[in-house]
């Protein structure tokens, strides 16, 4: 068995990085198109902030993947497509009210945190680890950023 490093990963830990790539997809794409609906530019200039913060970590992983000789992912999953659809739907029927447009963006925001705990875990003692221990505290941050201010507006 050879020692993994980052331009040498295992076949699991490219798998697991592929999983956040879209989880991060996701994110980017749920963020921008909720700055595009919210009627508050505090929270839009907020969301289109998270937006590029998930752009960006996906673009880091991609580069790890490639780097390995491997396709990187560059599509969010179907799911996420519909997230976004009840996002879009709930807004307009809220009249895009802040506190449900931030209901629904910690719902997402749950999910990557999710995904990241989870291939933390897995990957425990990968050459990736501080990569993904970094990413996790920018994903972590991003989240209770969000579930703090989706607090903050329902006590409005």
């Amino acid at each position: 068995m050879s020692l993994e490093t980052k331009h040498k990963l295992s076949e699991t830990t490219l798998t697991k990085l592929q999983k956040l790539i879209r989880a991060n997809i996701d994110a980017y794409d749920g963020f921008r198109e909720s700055a595009e609906e919210v009627d508050d530019a505090a929270l839009s200039t907020l969301f289109r902030e998270i937006a590029n913060e998930r752009s960006a970590l996906a673009t880091e992983l991609q580069n790890y993947v490639e780097w390995n000789g491997a396709e990187a992912e560059d599509d969010g999953s179907a799911t996420a497509g519909v997230h976004r659809a009840w996002i879009n739907v709930r807004s307009k029927l809220n009249g895009g009210d802040p506190y449900v447009i931030l209901i629904e963006a910690e719902r997402g925001e749950d999910h990557i945190k999710a995904a990241y705990e989870d291939v933390l875990k897995e990957t425990a003692g990968s050459a990736m680890n501080d990569v993904l221990i970094s990413q996790y505290a920018v994903v972590k941050a991003g989240h209770d950023k969000v579930r703090d201010l989706r607090d903050s507006y329902k006590n409005q």
